[in-house]
């Protein structure tokens, strides 16, 4: 049990993990192990290796390890309790999601947020709570994590992917070191995908004590007094904006290009199971349509994260400002499409990009990786944005596709299950929603590459088989009988 206090919310939580244990054994989950095991000039090999331990880092291997996939490892850079964005980089107050959605629990009840959150709770306190505090959402992550004893190894980052032979070998620093082998190597590597942040090329050579991306790490304390200005209008500036305000800072202005606020969220309005399991089946022209539909469009900041900064008196916001330059003096000099602004420190809000070269980890790589702009695209689509044509060209598991045919094999064998799969497989491997799905469509994927991989084996074993069914006694053999009736 993950409780060892005696109180009523941990004996009730214990309960709850006595009843996911059993529906576990209902289900015969884990399946039991079916991979053969392998080893390459006697080093171990693993099957899936997994990057990162995030949520859907987590849901991937608990997926994984049910399936009967139990040589596995996912490894996270964080330590343990710090993985994914929800006590680091992410700022607001709360999740963004409704309560109500089953996240990671991949189709488990007594795995879901509101059954943990009932358990110790009650369910008055359920229907009192609006949205998920994320400090909570990260508690609960945790106890995911441990109540189906997933093999995560923290403080470990992945620094060189190279092929061995038909494997890949990936080179570890930190609190564990060396190479390991591993046949399929999962990315699940969050909002910052493949490439990192996206710098916009006017803070190039502006140094860093003069502004922050919205992921770093940031002193707001150091703020106080002074004055700051956000850059953006979507959720993640409205939440380092009101943590600026909130430690005290002088001023904190709002920079947003466009001329009027986004205020819709158009695909909360069509979400559906359609959309989750039906996306990645459409047409490329459909899944162009719908992305560059809602990149127009926008997705509005929530409104209580909008709230949180406007009722700020030292709080500003103006629309129709786009950013020509940035000079760096004693201070920063803005000058923006309303004039020169001058501020002490400046917060980009500029979100993630997917070129690859940006990451060393993935330098092997890099060159190899089909896009959507290498073919995939055409014009007659619809606009060519570049954020969406840098976007991975995916198979159907969030496998990598080669832009040269046998350029780079083991491609095949390394899945995008991050924010950057989102062109081709919808929005099923970076948010709460979906997932599960996201998961399941993942494991499927890998589970039929490994057998396939090692299909020889599995018919030796079909012809090795000789455990009897039938002992012989359970019948009486007539053809005697029959033999003499002829005979007459």
């Amino acid at each position: 049990m993950t409780n060892t206090a005696s109180t009523p919310a941990t004996r009730s939580l214990a309960a709850l993990e006595a009843r996911l244990k059993q529906d576990l054994e209902l289900l015969e989950l884990p399946a039991k192990p079916w991979v053969p095991s392998r080893t390459h000039h006697d080093a171990p090999v693993r099957d899936v290796v997994v990057i990162g331990a995030g949520m859907c880092g987590l849901a991937a291997t608990a997926k994984l390890v049910l399936t009967g996939i139990d040589n596995v490892v996912a490894y996270d850079a964080a330590s343990a309790g710090l993985e994914g964005p929800w006590v680091t980089f992410a700022r607001m107050e709360t999740l963004r999601s409704p309560k109500s959605l089953h996240g990671p629990a991949l189709g488990l009840p007594q795995l879901t947020f509101r059954a943990w959150f009932t358990a110790q709770w009650g369910n008055e306190a359920w229907q009192a709570l609006d949205k998920i505090p994320k400090n909570q959402w990260m508690d609960y992550l945790v106890w995911y994590r441990n109540v189906l004893n997933l093999p995560v190894r923290n403080n470990v980052r992945m620094t060189r992917i190279e092929a061995v032979d038909d494997l890949i070998a990936i080179d570890l620093e930190g609190a564990e070191t060396g190479r390991v082998l591993t046949r399929h190597l999962v990315l699940a590597t969050g909002r910052s995908g493949l490439g990192g942040f996206a710098i916009p090329d006017f803070l190039q050579g502006i140094d860093r004590a003069y502004w922050a991306h919205s992921a770093d790490e940031i002193d707001f304390a150091a703020l106080k007094g002074k004055r700051v200005a956000v850059i953006g209008a979507g959720a993640s500036s409205m939440d380092n904006a009101a943590t600026a305000l909130e430690a005290g800072a002088g001023s904190v202005d709002m920079l947003i290009r466009r001329k009027a606020m986004p205020r819709i969220n158009k695909m909360t309005g069509i979400g559906s199971q359609g959309v989750v399991h039906g996306m990645h089946q459409l047409p490329d022209a459909w899944k162009w349509k719908f992305v560059d539909y809602t990149a127009s469009t926008q997705t509005p900041p929530p409104r209580s994260s909008t709230l949180r900064v406007s009722r700020h008196p030292n709080a500003r916001f103006f629309l129709d400002c786009g950013i020509k330059a940035v000079t760096q003096e004693e201070d920063l000099l803005i000058h923006t499409t309303q004039g020169d602004m001058r501020y002490d420190y400046l917060i980009a809000a500029t979100g993630f990009t997917n070129t690859f070269t940006g990451r060393p980890e993935f330098a092997s790589l890099a060159p190899h990786i089909r896009s959507w702009a290498d073919g995939r695209y055409t014009p007659e689509m619809g606009p060519a944005r570049t954020a969406m044509l840098e976007a991975p060209d995916l198979g159907p598991a969030f496998e990598f596709r080669e832009r040269t045919p046998g350029a780079c094999p083991m491609l095949s064998r390394i899945h995008c299950f991050n924010d950057a799969a989102m062109l081709t497989h919808g929005k099923v491997s970076g948010d709460i929603p979906a997932v599960s799905a996201g998961a399941d469509r993942l494991v499927r994927g890998i589970t039929a590459s490994l057998f396939a991989g090692d299909v020889a084996t599995h018919f030796a074993s079909l012809i090795a088989y000789d455990v009897p069914e039938l002992q012989g006694d359970e019948w009486t053999d007539s053809t005697p009988l029959l033999k003499q009736e002829n005979a007459l």
